[in-house]
């Protein structure tokens, strides 16, 4: 499979933030959000075996824990990443997929938590979220909303609502955008849209979905990379 990094840092995102996790990163994504923070996998890369990415995960975590398998867009390596994920699990290890969901999610193990981005209409790739991957979530699976304006929240809110995320899932997430090209300081200042903001509506309209923020942008500086 094609892989842009492997490394060892802290969970930024979802329910499991804060924990220890093995990134996985494959190279190649065939959507161009707007916001989007990992353009660097784009192209490039190198070539690794399902025992080289097995071996590596074992070295920087060697008593299993959180892995996830990210991108770009990993389900494109779908006849690599799916054996991939099986092994880890096989070696004891808690699996993370980070996925637009606009690929077919109905191979990828069950016990795998699958963390779905469906992209919201500011981000540049409205309407690419496969709507039969609904049926493919399970209970402890997670959906995660990208917002940078008040229409992607009220996209974000009508569709948990009339698919009924909150009963399907294990959280759904509400995150405001950071700036692609964020530097320097660690602050709420990147965020293209206010948390502060976004809060509030979220508790005016009492929607049944989480606050997300990309916590590792606020322990390091948001250009790093492989944090």
């Amino acid at each position: 499979m094609q892989i842009t990094e492997i490394y060892k840092s802290l969970q930024g995102e979802s329910t499991h933030a804060g924990l220890p996790c093995v990134f996985v990163r494959l190279m190649g994504c065939n959507l161009r959000c707007s916001w989007c923070d990992s353009e660097y996998t784009f192209t490039g890369g190198h070539k690794m075996s399902l025992e080289e990415v097995g071996t590596e995960v074992e070295r920087l975590s060697p008593n299993g824990g959180l892995v996830e398998i990210t991108g770009g867009e990993p389900m494109l390596q779908e006849r690599e990443v799916v054996p991939l994920m099986q092994r880890l699990m096989q070696a004891n290890y808690t699996v993370l997929l980070e996925t637009s969901g606009e690929r077919p999610l109905e191979k990828v193990p069950a016990a795998v938590i699958k963390i779905v981005d469906v992209k919201c209409p500011h981000s540049g790739e409205p309407d690419t979220f496969r709507i039969e991957n609904i049926q493919a979530l399970q209970p402890h699976d997670e959906i995660k909303f990208v917002l940078s304006t008040r229409g992607d929240y009220e996209f974000a809110r009508d569709f948990a609502a009339k698919h009924n995320l909150s009963s399907r899932v294990n959280a759904v997430l509400f995150s405001p955008a950071f700036s692609k090209d964020a530097s320097g300081r660690r602050d709420a200042a990147h965020c293209l849209l206010n948390p502060q903001e976004l809060a509030e509506w979220m508790l005016a309209d009492d929607v049944p979905a989480r606050l997300g923020l990309q916590i590792h942008k606020f322990i390091w500086d948001p250009a790093v990379k492989g944090v």
